[in-house]
């Protein structure tokens, strides 16, 4: 067998140059053949001549010791059963992998950013992922000059990660229930305590389920994927969605074994979708603008708040104190009405103690005074 390699690499850009680009032109080749169903409309569709795409996929063909089209004159051009494998192979490989990709980014970012000007503020955060915080850590940087260096995590990793030292900030997200028996309360009350950590309001933002372009199984609820032994894409453990999934199948009464992994739990909303859209599953639970990014279609099912939460002592800090003037910005407001699924929290930037942001939250005993009223967002650092 021929011997393959992949190399990875990355360069520093103009400032309006940010972000994480995955893409290959061998993918990109092969997903507008897929497309046009014909190299000349596949040449127009990428900006080259057809002489130009048919060399290409002849190098590539060469490189990799597989043919990639299946071409006569007069028909539809089609890819081989090898190129499809891999082109959904890559998208899920990219969906699993943007996350990190992006903590790497950060990273280098950071360095950059701290070489170039060391006024500038950094703030280390560790989140479940979300699709909304790296449009955040954009805003934070054009208009507070703060460096946010996100990661992503499972939630109650990123609470675990708060605790030892390792950031400053950590975010979660829960829906809205007042049981106080819930998987929720289960998993975070251990990692969260009254009067030690403080919450801010971060999103709201709608969980539901991922499914195929135009819903060919008609899935409506949690109940729909049981009956219909339908190929469930779960989520890691420790993850809030996965804590969701678990939650809303117990009070739903639904057996557990169609939502159990049977293979590998991903670790991203992206990396859900990109399972459903490759055909790997046939649904899966994740947020609406990871449905939008893959062209799938979304079942709503719950709605729930995003919350950012911090030692009480690092409210002082400067670089919390920018995170939550950009939160209650009107600029962050408008960003964030681009994303579907997605709404500012009504409290978003203001310090809200545990027991009014979680429910379920009860003591022991009765506090002796009422709870503190949200703390005004500070615009100075």
């Amino acid at each position: 067998m021929r011997s393959r390699g992949v190399r990875l690499q990355y360069s520093f850009e103009p400032e309006d140059q940010r972000g994480a680009d995955l893409h290959n032109p061998l993918f990109e080749l092969l997903s507008a053949v897929r497309d046009s169903g014909s190299i000349q409309h596949a040449a127009t569709a990428l900006g080259a001549s057809y002489r130009h795409v048919w060399g290409s996929l002849k190098r590539w063909e060469d490189t990799l010791g597989e043919p990639l089209v299946h071409w006569v004159r007069g028909q539809p051009a089609r890819l081989t059963p090898f190129a499809e494998r891999l082109l959904w192979a890559e998208a899920r490989a990219r969906a699993r992998l943007t996350p990190h990709i992006e903590a790497l980014r950060a990273e280098l970012e950071r360095v950059l950013a701290e070489a170039l000007d060391g006024s500038q503020q950094v703030l280390t955060v560790h989140a479940s992922h979300d699709l909304a915080l790296p449009l955040l850590r954009e805003h934070a940087s054009r208009s507070e000059r703060l460096h946010v260096d996100l990661r992503f995590s499972g939630s109650l990793d990123a609470l675990r990660d708060l605790a030892e030292g390792r950031c400053l900030v950590a975010g979660f997200h829960v829906p809205p229930l007042a049981e106080a028996s819930n998987p929720f309360a289960r998993g975070l009350k251990p990692l969260l305590r009254p009067g030690r950590h403080k919450l801010i309001g971060c999103t709201r933002r709608t969980q539901g389920l991922i499914v195929a372009p135009g819903n060919p199984l008609a899935l409506r609820s949690l109940a729909d994927v049981a009956a219909a032994g339908v190929r469930f894409v779960p989520r890691q453990p420790g993850s809030g969605t996965r804590l969701l999934t678990d939650h809303l199948v117990a009070s739903q009464h639904l057996p557990a074994a169609p939502f159990a992994a049977r293979g590998v739990a991903e670790d991203s909303h992206n990396a859900v979708a990109a399972a459903v859209a490759s055909g790997e599953g046939d649904a899966g639970l994740g947020v609406e603008a990871a449905a939008a990014a893959f062209g799938l279609d979304f079942v709503p099912l719950v709605t729930e708040d995003y919350f950012l939460v911090c030692l009480k002592d690092a409210l002082d800090h400067p670089g919390v104190a920018k995170l939550r003037a950009v939160l209650a910005s009107a600029a962050w407001r408008e960003a964030l009405a681009a994303l579907p699924g997605y709404t500012p929290a009504p409290h978003a930037g203001e310090v809200l103690p545990l027991t009014r942001a979680l429910p379920w939250w009860h003591y022991r005993t009765a506090k002796p005074s009422p709870a503190r009223p949200p703390e005004p967002v500070s615009s100075t650092a």
